[in-house]
């Protein structure tokens, strides 16, 4: 399906990897990538649906790889093997991640650790590996450069219920910030999108109930992001667009990070709806 606001072709000849395409923000990334002339490796723990990933694609733009980024062998050989088949990667993706919600209480150190692997260790294997490998050149060679997109969330001032993914995602934003200053010699780009609540299958159908009807109230536009919107974000900064975007964290959740609601709050407007307001004295 062609781009509905990107021009046909504007990233042909790119070639991307994109962990966590099997489904959500990750799928509607690498689809969108295809649709604008990318080939696009997408990878993930579980096969099925990144073959379901690679079907919807046309022209066979977009490839299914198991790799599960917490392991340096498995990346390796993802890496590697995207090389032989492409020659060059342009654009990484690092949208593989994990959470789940629960009182801070009752994280065990395991599943602490486990967060913190995913989205800390499994984003520094893949951006070192595909940055070492494909865009700073080898001995005697000219980098080629390249961008990284590192997925975050949203909002940035603590996420009640997720205490290590917050914990691990501050880390991620972290990182792309140093980055971007050590590799920009190399041409490489790193920035962050720092994504909030998005209307994706796992939102919809894993999280609790309260949770699913009562989390467009807390977004101060009133609804959910789409995944589409996500992926434009991301084609944006695969193209020229985002040349001299490095070191930067986009948030994109509907203001969600400056407020924790809707305005004006319940009780705080007139019958109108508009916001109250101190009463002044009239100017004399």
């Amino acid at each position: 399906m062609p781009s509905r606001i990107f021009q046909p072709g504007l990233l042909e000849g790119q070639v991307a990897i994109v962990s966590g395409g099997g489904s959500g923000l990750g799928r509607a990334a690498a689809l969108e990538l295809a649709a604008l002339g990318a080939r696009v490796m997408v990878c993930g723990r579980r096969e099925q649906p990144l073959r379901e990933t690679a079907e919807r694609a046309e022209g066979g733009r977009v490839e299914a790889s198991v790799c599960d980024i917490r392991e340096e062998g498995q990346v390796d050989a993802l890496v590697d093997g995207t090389l032989e088949r492409h020659g060059h990667i342009d654009l990484l993706v690092n949208n593989a991640g994990g959470q789940f919600l629960t009182p801070a209480e009752d994280i065990t150190a395991k599943g602490f650790r486990t967060v913190l692997r995913l989205n800390v260790e499994g984003t520094w294997l893949m951006s070192h590996t595909v940055a070492t490998r494909a865009m700073m050149g080898g001995a005697g060679e000219e980098p080629r450069g390249g961008k990284i997109v590192n997925v975050t969330l949203s909002p940035h001032h603590g996420l009640p219920g997720m205490a290590h993914s917050s914990a691990a995602r501050a880390a991620v934003e972290n990182l792309t910030r140093v980055l971007s200053i050590e590799w920009a010699r190399f041409g490489i780009r790193l920035t962050a999108v720092a994504a909030g609540h998005f209307a994706t299958d796992t939102l919809m159908s894993k999280y609790p109930k309260a949770v699913v009807e009562g989390v467009a109230g807390t977004v101060p536009l009133g609804r959910l992001g789409s995944e589409e919107e996500f992926a434009w974000l991301v084609a944006f900064l695969a193209g020229p667009g985002g040349d001299y975007f490095s070191g930067a964290v986009l948030t994109l959740d509907g203001a969600r990070d400056n407020w924790f609601g809707a305005w004006p709050p319940a009780g705080l407007a007139d019958s109108a709806g508009k916001p109250l307001a101190e009463q002044r004295e009239p100017r004399r």
